[in-house]
């Protein structure tokens, strides 16, 4: 921002010679003297100026582009580093993210430059008028303030229907998202229909929020360029009454004209760039309150290099219920394999989050090693299937193909035309759930973390499937600190030991 303040700071004593060089051109033409000298002077002048343009223009736009870059990996930064119940709302969190940290762009790139070359340009401008006619730079002085009062007055309005429109965009992000996870459920009861309707009415109060702001925006455009175009008049009306009576020189008269609307010029543009970054404003507010120090708060534990998991008298609660998921559970999982077992909804899911630091207990303590997490839908990156089995690990295609084979895709992959190259789809599209499974398993394997978790590794498996499965999380287990959570009575059965998660503990069966 120091470069974009030098730069204009350099356009407005151009911008001034300028407006004399020309001044000085038009005297010369009527007056009959040497043109030489202002012309080159003026042609020397607009090229500095058209090049002082061009690099406020490459500064700001690299100026908007890192600033929004920065902020939306800080973001994903704090919210990785941050326990799930620390972090925002799906859609609040894709709001910010995605668009919010978009609309940060034209915020730094154009608004942040037109606000310094709004203190400065009208400042030397003025102190130019001073110099040439004081008459002019009165009615200046009396006439500009007139346009940062207007533009504050809209701006209080802008921002309001500018809040009213990120609610409507943060409503139609957080529905459209519920539908397209709840999809399948709404096609089997055939209430997907209806959905579209209910979209259609979320993006309706998104397009009229969006058309109110726009105008607004016009409004207040063409109202500060009707009080500018008044002012810029009246001292056109003064100067040419005096240039009539022969009270006032030519070239102070046409000086005069030529400054008096560039101190005006640079408040019309921030007022109308203010709305085109009125998005980015509100942007900013939301992501500054993202990043800001956290309030104290239970510190989620630190995963080292010990080989177990020890929950002691573990708590949990979810943001906003009354009701704990878990309460007073205990468990001690050292080397082998560790089979959890419970009915639907007790908590299992939590419990790995729990032992993996993804979450920080209301009450109770966690003393976990380092963990690898293969959730019942694993990430998969949109990339090459090496890059889905790399990530977060650091092997070498033997090592893969080695993976690979402990899990039965050894045949698959290589059956493809071009194997570990192969790309997929986002959240690994292209493959079967059983075949999203076992890739995530396969990078579990990969992993140097001394602790395992998986949950229901086996759900989208065959019978054969499921007993190679087994055979991997029991060798895993040898080794390891495995703690799987199934319903299968075979995995159970190879378990080295057997906890029944319930409502009210956990009992360890074996």
């Amino acid at each position: 921002m120091a470069v974009l303040a030098v730069v204009g700071v350099l356009q407005g004593i151009a911008t001034i010679g300028l407006a004399v060089a020309l001044t000085a051109l038009v005297v010369a033409v009527v007056e009959g003297m040497p043109l030489r000298a202002p012309a080159l002077w003026l042609a020397g002048l607009f090229v500095v100026r058209a090049g002082l343009s061009w690099v406020s223009e490459k500064v700001a736009a690299w100026a908007g582009v890192e600033v929004t870059a920065q902020l939306r990996e800080a973001l994903l930064a704090r919210w990785l580093a941050s326990p799930a119940e620390r972090r925002p709302d799906p859609d609040r969190a894709v709001t910010l993210a995605a668009q919010g940290a978009a609309s940060v762009e034209p915020y730094a790139a154009r608004f942040l430059p037109a606000l310094v070359a709004g203190a400065v340009v009208p400042a030397m401008a003025l102190a130019t008028l001073v110099w040439v006619d004081w008459i002019s730079a009165l009615i200046v002085v009396l006439t500009l303030p007139l346009l940062p009062f207007f533009a504050a007055l809209i701006g209080k309005t802008t921002q309001a229907d500018t809040e009213k429109r990120w609610a409507a965009l943060s409503s139609l992000s957080g529905h459209f998202l519920d539908v397209v996870r709840g999809l399948p459920t709404l096609v089997t009861y055939g209430r997907a229909q209806r959905q579209v309707e209910v979209i259609g009415e979320v993006s309706q109060q998104h397009r009229r929020a969006t058309m109110a702001t726009l105008k607004l925006a016009f409004m207040s455009s063409a109202a500060l360029e009707l009080l500018a175009s008044i002012s810029v008049a009246i001292v056109a009306v003064s100067v040419g009454i005096r240039l009539t009576h022969g009270s006032m020189t030519l070239q102070a008269g046409l000086l005069a004209i030529l400054l008096a609307p560039e101190a005006y010029w640079p408040v019309r543009r921030v007022g109308a760039e203010f709305h085109a970054a009125a998005d980015g404003a509100e942007a900013i507010d939301g992501i500054l309150a993202e990043l800001a120090p956290a309030t104290a708060s239970p510190e989620a534990p630190r995963p080292g290099d010990e080989l177990g998991v020890v929950l002691d008298g573990i708590h949990y609660t979810y943001p906003g219920a009354e009701e704990a998921v878990l309460a007073g559970v205990t468990l001690d999982a050292g080397p082998g394999l560790t089979a959890i077992t419970g009915p639907s909804g007790v908590g299992k899911s939590t419990l790995l989050e729990l032992a993996a630091g993804l979450r920080t207990p209301t009450a109770g303590t966690v003393r976990a090693g380092r963990a690898h997490l293969v959730t019942q839908r694993p990430f998969l990156p949109a990339g090459t299937l090496r890059e889905a089995l790399t990530l977060g690990n650091d092997a070498d295609d033997q090592a893969l193909w080695d993976a690979l084979r402990l899990v039965g895709l050894e045949g698959f992959v290589a059956g493809l035309p071009l194997a570990l190259a192969t790309p997929l789809g986002d959240d690994g599209f292209g493959l079967s759930a059983g075949q999203r499974a076992r890739i995530a398993l396969a990078r579990a394997t990969l992993s140097t973390a001394p602790v395992l978790l998986v949950d229901e590794p086996t759900a989208h498996l065959d019978e054969a499937a499921a007993t190679l499965v087994h055979d991997v999380l029991a060798g895993l287990g040898e080794r390891r600190t495995v703690i799987a959570v199934t319903h299968r009575p075979e995995l159970v059965a190879r378990a080295d030991r057997h906890v029944v998660l319930t409502r009210d503990g956990a009992e360890v069966l074996a």
